[in-house]
């Protein structure tokens, strides 16, 4: 059995939006406001403490709820590829071991297109024998926050799209 287990928490969602409008959502998550209306039961503050959204070596402290905890958060963007995508990893070291990044991917698709997040975390031998309940009704709250990011972003989207389109006729 080995020491650690890399597990990959991913969900994508269909998009009926460009890739560079998917793009441009991140880059106007800047305040507390933007990203709460993202996921409004689960992300409590956040704010930019080096750089700015969507740009390598940022900084973004966020607090969100998993699992009925809030957690504090602190990730730098770690590579860009503007409205394909997004990552990041946390900046503490010790972090980093068990949760190496996460990342935003944006595939076109016909007249959509396909957002994937994929949180990547590497789970230690022990927690996994001693804490088998523990650590998977964990994951599950991750899935489950993950699913509904994209979900929300689904409905940010698309309901923008139909505006601008009602807008425009």
């Amino acid at each position: 059995m080995k020491l650690m287990e890399d597990v990959f928490l991913t969900d994508s969602i269909e998009i009926r939006t460009t890739p560079e409008k998917v793009f441009e959502f991140f880059r106007s998550l800047v305040d507390d406001a933007s990203y709460r209306a993202w996921h409004p039961d689960d992300h409590v503050t956040m704010r930019w403490t080096k750089g700015s959204p969507c740009q390598e070596g940022s900084v973004v402290y966020a607090e969100e709820r998993m699992h009925g905890k809030l957690h504090k958060l602190t990730f730098v963007t770690t590579k860009v590829v503007p409205n394909r995508q997004i990552e990041f990893s946390p900046v503490s070291w010790f972090l980093r071991r068990y949760f190496p990044k996460n990342t935003f991917s944006i595939e076109p698709k016909g007249d959509s297109c396909v957002f994937t997040a994929t949180i990547h975390i590497r789970l230690p031998l022990l927690p996994r024998l001693l804490a088998k309940k523990s650590v998977e009704r964990g994951l599950s709250s991750v899935r489950k926050h993950i699913k509904e990011e994209g979900e929300n972003l689904k409905k940010i989207l698309e309901a923008a799209e139909h505006s601008s389109d009602n807008n425009n006729q």
